[in-house]
């Protein structure tokens, strides 16, 4: 059958049309928005929506379904307009209230705001990351549970993005990364229509876009007229078929604000400079006076393809039951994968061994232990490093790499690309099958920091084993010596910073990390080694973590002051109890976010307000130490770039000692 047979141009033609009109229509009502994009590739989402695209609306989680983001995600009113003409949950009325107070058709895409939304994108450059994050997810689905005889999982991965979108770094990284593990089920489509927000895009950029992505390794086609959809079709079915081994780049040459001659083509085109033009253009185009119109021809177009849609849907849910009737095993572990059922802390803690209380060990080492107790318990656990396996202790042993000769590996090897590595598990984790986690040392957690964000604001249940974590690095100097790291890491609502003082400890947060479901977060490990903390017994310290806070060492006569340790400064803080006396309180604080969510009477027992005596320290800046402490309180920590030294001297050198500790308290 030819491609483009049953392809209702007319009818595909309309819908664009109407598209826009909606698109006009949202972003003059809210007198804010992205008219460009939504305009320039209407006939790409009337290809798409209309007649390449597998979906339920329905079921807009469907497991076969093909995974679209809109990575260019300023351009929304494109992606509300067609998830409104396809059917899904998202009403007219939703439509016209467009960036307003409680839609759920926010400014940009929020994953889990909008049916339809597979990614929260804004971000330039963000869904570029995300779509090979979906993509290597499918691999994964398929080499995991597929039957290669029958594939059950033959969906593909799009993406539509801009200039804005290759012109960010992030895209080159993840471009070259699913160009060398072979995803060709990634499908992206480029919105080239040579401008950009200031200016015309040659301002700023005059690379041939074609040969750098076929010089990555890419399959590129060039649609010289982007506004003709039988070729759109033509160029989507042709990419799909073709499982060579390599990602496929769909250029558009695209007119910029098509429909508003006034500024189409242009860089006003960008925005909402438009508007003041609409009136009369809808009615140049053939749009009726009436806003947010959807004609009774395109509402039976798309009420005809859900129906067959459908059809297929149904026939997919009749192999699916047949297969999970034959494999209950691996289906059960496919929807626990789904559910986020990958096992609770307390049943992770059972299978990580108690560590040998005699030895020093890091907790980048004692994480490496518990990783692979914890991997080998939930087999959807994945770990991936910035080409820092070696240093950052997270290989899973014996399960093998990710690779186009294994997919079924749980390792990534994501190169020295730790933006695209954030963004990329965002994809994986988005897809909301594998437990995903990624490594490299802390100070390169900046260069991570957007996709962090992202997956805190999307709550995507990723976690990050960030190690090297102090001027305690030493000889690397201040460049490879976080100081201000954790501080900001904290400053993201929603993401949960560990830092684990000892192995015991250091098992409690990777069970945490696990388990957790509804955002990421920061395992904070460190490089040197660190005691096993005998004052307390192990339970005690892995119960404590999950609390983010608790009592490590109580005073043993009325309480006079409490000192709050974390990480390797912990140790410091038992020392000098014993000089400071039976009435001094010793606390461990891994994790102030999950202390925070403890309720109130476990607060006021671990610090009692009564204690206003209190002295935390830690090796980095001491910003958001003072809730803690309060006014009479007194935070050390490192507030200036580090040294090149030994990690020991660098230490003591910051008076990140128990003499400082005991010195500073007395002065309280």
């Amino acid at each position: 059958m030819s491609v483009t047979e049953n392809l209702n141009i007319d009818a595909l033609t309309q819908a664009a049309l109407e598209a826009r009109g909606l698109a006009m229509d949202g972003v003059a009502a809210a007198n804010s928005g992205h008219l460009g994009l939504p305009l320039g590739t209407a006939e790409c989402g009337a290809a798409l929506f209309g007649h390449c695209l597998q979906y339920n609306p329905a079921d807009p989680k469907w497991l076969n379904r093909d995974r679209f983001i809109l990575s260019a995600g300023h351009g929304s009113m494109f992606l509300y307009s067609w998830l409104h003409l396809a059917g899904f949950d998202l009403s007219l009325d939703e439509v016209k209230n467009f960036r307003q107070l409680g839609s759920k058709t926010p400014g940009h895409p929020e994953y889990g705001e909008t049916d339809g939304v597979e990614a929260t994108t804004g971000p330039l450059g963000q869904g570029t990351g995300n779509i090979v994050g979906y993509a290597c997810s499918q691999k994964m689905l398929q080499a995991r549970f597929d039957n290669p005889a029958e594939p059950l999982f033959d969906y593909h991965c799009v993406a539509l993005a801009g200039d804005g979108c290759l012109q960010e770094g992030i895209s080159a990284e993840a471009a070259a990364y699913a160009a060398r593990f072979g995803l060709d089920n990634l499908i992206m489509f480029y919105d080239s229509n040579d401008v950009t927000l200031d200016a015309m895009a040659d301002k700023t950029q005059s690379e041939n876009t074609a040969d750098r992505y076929e010089a990555y390794g890419w399959d590129v086609t060039v649609l010289p007229d982007g506004h003709d959809i039988k070729a759109i079709v033509e160029a989507y079915d042709k990419a799909k078929a073709d499982d060579n081994g390599r990602p496929k780049l769909i250029i558009l040459k695209t007119e910029i604000g098509r429909g508003i001659p006034e500024v189409a083509g242009t860089n006003k085109a960008h925005g909402e400079g438009g508007v003041k033009f609409i009136e009369a253009d809808r009615l140049a185009l053939g749009l009726p006076e009436e806003r947010f119109y959807v004609s009774e021809d395109t509402k039976a177009f798309f009420a005809a393809r859900t129906a067959a849609l459908k059809e297929q849907y149904d026939e997919w849910q009749k192999k699916f039951a047949v297969w999970k009737g034959s494999n209950p095993e691996q289906a059960k572990l496919l929807e626990d994968g789904v559910a986020h059922k990958h096992a609770t802390e307390q049943e992770l803690l059972k299978t990580i061994p108690e560590f040998d209380p005699e030895k020093k060990l890091a907790t980048r080492a004692a994480g490496e232990a518990v990783l692979n107790a914890v991997a080998a318990a939930c087999p959807l656990v994945t770990s991936g490093s910035a080409d820092l396996h070696g240093s950052t202790k997270n290989y899973i042993k014996g399960v093998g790499d990710f690779d186009v000769d294994n997919y079924a590996g749980r390792n990534f090897h994501y190169g020295i690309r730790e933006h695209a590595m954030g963004a990329i598990m965002n994809g994986i984790a988005y897809d909301g099958i594998f437990k995903t986690s990624g490594a490299t040392f802390l100070t390169f957690s900046d260069y991570m920091r957007p996709s962090v964000r992202l997956a805190a604001l999307a709550h995507l249940p990723t976690f990050y084993i960030w190690t090297h974590d102090s001027v305690g690095v030493g000889e690397d100097g201040p460049t490879h010596q976080p100081v201000e790291h954790v501080a900001a890491l904290r400053c993201i609502p929603n993401l949960d910073v560990i830092r684990p003082a000892d192995p015991e400890e250091t098992a409690a947060a990777y069970a945490a990390a696990v388990e957790r479901a509804d955002g990421p977060t920061a395992l904070i490990l460190s490089r040197q080694g660190v005691p096993t903390l005998k004052c307390t017994p192990v339970e005690t310290r892995r119960q404590g973590t999950l609390k983010g806070g608790y009592i490590i060492k109580k005073e043993t006569a009325p309480l006079e002051m409490i000192l709050i340790g974390t990480g390797s400064e912990l140790q410091h803080c038992l020392v000098a109890a014993k000089e400071l006396g039976d009435g001094c309180r010793v606390v461990s604080m891994p994790c102030q976010e999950r202390f925070e969510r403890q309720d109130a009477s476990y607060q006021e027992e671990v610090l009692p307000a009564s204690c206003t005596k209190r002295l935390s320290i830690e090796a980095g800046i001491t910003f958001g130490w003072q809730k803690f402490v309060g006014l009479q309180g007194k935070a050390l920590g490192t507030d200036t770039f580090g040294i090149s030294a030994p990690g020991d001297i660098v230490m003591e050198k910051f008076g990140m000692t128990a003499d400082n500790v005991v010195k500073t308290a007395k002065s309280l």
